[in-house]
């Protein structure tokens, strides 16, 4: 075979696998249907059809295996449609393991390649279903010729004659550029429909469109492809029909409709500038008139007619002045709404109907049910609910374990069901909706529900608390536990549950995601689990507030509340600034210090704070005005600049300004930092002119007792201080804020301070910053290798007091204030 037979062989292999995915869905969604109602006809109408579509393309691609397979299973569906044959549960199970087969039918990997027993085993097996059943209910019905065949189900599945079905295969072929004549293959007439099935999806499946696997979605109009259709390359296409985009084509295109969005909106500034050129233009004239008028009678006619010929081209300039702005006006209204469609249209390229992510949920739950002898009926509700399709991809795992959990966990065995008065079958349901802005995914069953003072037990057992504080716990709080890492309900691991790990991956997932799992249980009814999650992560709903003249945006999700606090409301406890939130003291921190933005000169009356953070963390954060709530498309930021502190993403606003979307997460674990290092600024001084004329030392100390006693005795003198945990803390501080002084240990993790000074003194704009070591080590070369590196001061802690570390700063800048 040449290179290029090779290569058509190989675009036709990845067709059929295309076709397989597809084909095999309708297969698996039928049988377990059809385990329900053998007799439904329209079931076994596809099931017939996806298996007869699948042996003609394997026999167009030569793969004899799956010919095989199929046309056993298309004469079984044939067969029961017939009647000549019941479905029973075995033939279901052997009919899905031949749609396990046929998917391994095309696959290139020889550690999954299928082999000639398996398939000779599977025909074997099918055709002794068959058989028994066809002897047993259908022997009078059976044709000479079908015994002559040795057809356990009767006539085979034959379509219709078509009359030039060779010159539709060839067409089809030669889009692929595959010669017909070149392949290893015979043509037989029930190939034709496959044909025109593959030839439909090539544009799907070329490599550069789709680098990375991605099941095909199901497309029941395409199975039903009549014989006599003919194949139609330029012709209408099914508006179903699905693509695959690389995701980063889809955030480029949403970025740059975005900026598009942002272009047109300022045309409508511009058309109003033009009317105040209008209304100058009109005055202008205006006054033209009146000095026409008054000079009317004392100017020669000559005089006057030029004077007349300039009223009149200042009436036609505003006229035309008038049309050109009607016509912008026009041109504004039609681009911005095709801008706004534009963007709208992309958004939507995000998002994915949730069924796509569950065609393989009722297989697993069947199978699963079915090995842990339990008897369930699983229905999945909100198939068509848009989603994002990056949460979509991320719900694959976790909904995986919810599904696992419950058929292992809440559902009892038939007979348990039946000793407690309910139906043998028990009923699972999955279930996806909108509701307030939020995405809910519930996982609910009718089971045995959670046994809490099981839960209760084990929280003891595992030590995660005391027998009097766990009979304490309310049934919310113990359902808490079960998210926890490790946590498990099973005394034995088994190759379904036991580890605790399945309800710890779910509560991540949800968690990464910006969102909450809740769970509800009822003993003896059942158990809900409600996954709330935003509906996308392309567009976040933000509080918009600003501070030190630049906007920042606060995700709702993670926001409580707004307030506008009055000074008077705010009070010292333990050093730090708190007011009360819902019954409780709640620390408030200020925006200025977290984000390194000045702080404004006025001082207001009120304080707009922002209460971010949940029951375990809650904090104040103080602005300087809130600017309202706004829909804003997450706009990454480079990759280059790494991880931004306190900084999530950043946005464009409407009129085209950029706004950065804080990071709560980090922002409360940079709140809890300062807390433990009593850094935080106090909102009165952060707001005031007073801050801005303090001289600002920086404290790099490891040692925490060393630090607040430097740091008390400097602030007690008026100096503004901000500590530092070791000297990589110190040079970060360094390089973001200014500091008259420095004030640093020797010794301490990461960087120490002879680094410290090194770096500072080699910075063109931080080494005429003066730094004083204060240190423990006061032997001479310690003091010389200390002001060697360019230290200005060098302090022995042995010989340490109040008045020489306060001494020395004021001889090194002075007073406190300037």
């Amino acid at each position: 075979m040449s290179h290029d037979d090779d290569l058509g062989r190989r675009s036709l292999l990845d067709l059929f696998r295309e076709e397989a995915q597809t084909q095999t869905r309708v297969l698996s969604g039928g049988l377990l249907a059809l385990e329900h109602t053998p007799d439904d006809a329209s079931q076994l109408e596809a099931c017939m059809r996806a298996a007869h579509s699948l042996k003609g393309a394997a026999r167009i691609v030569g793969l004899q295996d799956g010919v095989d397979i199929a046309h056993v299973m298309e004469e079984c569906f044939v067969a029961a449609q017939r009647g000549t044959l019941v479905l029973s549960g075995a033939h279901i199970d052997e009919l899905l393991r031949g749609a396990d087969l046929l998917l391994r039918a095309g696959n290139d990997d020889p550690a999954a390649a299928l082999t000639r027993a398996e398939v000779d085993a599977f025909v074997a097996r099918l055709t002794a279903y068959g058989a028994t059943e066809a002897t047993a209910t259908n022997e009078a019905h059976r044709t000479h010729a079908d015994i002559a065949a040795g057809s356990p189900w009767g006539d085979t599945y034959a379509a219709p004659e078509e009359p030039d079905e060779d010159a539709t295969m060839r067409a089809a072929l030669a889009i692929l550029g595959v010669e017909v004549a070149k392949l290893p293959v015979s043509l037989s007439d029930e190939a034709a429909p496959a044909v025109q099935n593959l030839a439909a999806e090539a544009p799907a499946a070329e490599p550069s469109v789709a680098p990375t696997p991605e099941p095909a979605p199901l497309r029941p109009s395409s199975l039903d492809v009549p014989r006599d259709t003919p194949l139609n390359v330029h012709g209408p296409r099914d508006p179903e029909r699905m693509l695959r985009v690389r995701s980063d084509n889809l955030d480029r295109l949403l970025s740059l409709s975005g900026e598009s969005l942002v272009e047109s909106r300022w045309l409508k500034p511009f058309a109003e500038s033009l009317l105040r050129v209008k209304r100058t233009h009109r005055d202008a004239a205006r006054a033209l008139d009146t000095c026409f008028e008054s000079l009317a009678e004392r100017l020669d006619p000559q005089a006057l007619a030029a004077l007349d010929a300039v009223r009149q081209t200042l009436g036609t300039m505003q006229h035309l002045l008038a049309t050109r702005i009607d016509e912008l006006d026009r041109f504004d209204r039609r681009s911005s709404h095709l801008a706004q469609q534009l963007y709208d249209e992309a958004l939507q390229c995000r998002m994915r109907p949730f069924g796509d992510a569950t065609h393989a949920y009722p297989r697993i739950v069947r199978d699963l049910a079915r090995s842990l002898g339990k008897r369930v009926r699983f229905s999945i509700v909100g198939e068509s609910t848009q989603i994002d399709r990056d949460i979509l991809d991320m719900l694959d795992a976790p909904l995986g374990h919810l599904l696992r959990n419950a058929l292992d966990h809440g559902v009892e065995t038939p007979e348990q069901r039946l000793a407690e008065g309910k139906p043998a079958e028990a009923t699972l349901t999955l279930e996806a909706r909108h509701s307030a802005g939020k995405l809910l995914i519930s996982v609910s069953d009718d089971g045995a529900g959670v046994d809490l003072d099981a839960v209760r037990a084990a929280v003891v057992k595992r030590q995660l608390a005391d027998p009097e504080t766990a009979a304490r716990l309310s049934d919310h709080e113990l359902l808490d536990f079960l998210l926890l890492p490790g946590f498990s309900m099973r005394t034995e691991v088994t190759d379904v549950s036991g580890r605790g790990v399945g309800l710890d991956a779910v509560h991540e997932m949800v968690k990464a995601v910006r969102g909450t799992v809740r769970i509800a249980t009822e003993p003896g009814h059942g158990t809900r689990f409600v996954l709330q999650l935003p509906l996308t992560l392309s567009v976040i709903r933000s509080l918009l507030a600003e501070v030190g003249g630049e906007a920042y945006a606060f995700p709702l999700a993670h926001v409580r509340r707004t307030l506008e606090l009055a000074r008077g409301d705010i009070n010292m406890l333990e050093g730090q600034q708190h007011f009360a939130f819902d019954g409780r003291p709640v620390g408030l921190v200020t925006a200025h210090q977290l984000l390194d933005t000045e702080a404004p000169a006025e001082v207001r009356a009120n304080v707009p704070v922002v209460v971010i953070g949940d029951d375990r963390g809650t904090y104040g954060v103080a602005v300087d005005r809130f600017l309202g709530e706004r829909m804003l498309v997450v706009q990454p930021l480079d990759s280059r600049l790494g991880k931004v502190k306190d900084i999530a993403a950043g946005a464009l606003m409407e009129n085209g300004e950029a706004v950065l979307i804080v990071d709560v997460d980090d922002l409360l674990r940079s709140v809890d930092k300062l807390v433990r290092g009593g850094q935080l600024d106090k909102v009165q001084r952060a707001q005031g002119v007073a801050a801005r004329t303090r001289k600002h030392v920086l404290v790099v100390e490891d040692s925490l007792t060393v630090r607040e006693l430097e740091r008390k005795l400097l602030e007690k003198r008026g100096y503004t201080v901000t500590v530092a945990v070791d000297g990589m803390d110190g040079w970060n501080a360094l390089r973001s804020t200014h500091f008259d002084l420095v004030v640093t240990d020797i010794d301490m993790p990461r960087m120490d301070g002879i680094e410290l000074v090194t770096l500072i003194k080699r910075d063109t704009l931080l080494k005429t910053v003066p730094v004083m070591i204060v240190s423990y080590k006061d032997r001479d070369e310690d003091r010389r290798r200390g002001l060697d590196a360019g230290a200005d001061y060098y302090l022995a802690k042995g010989s340490f007091h109040d008045e020489a570390l306060l001494d020395a700063v004021h001889d090194l800048i002075g007073e406190a204030h300037t």
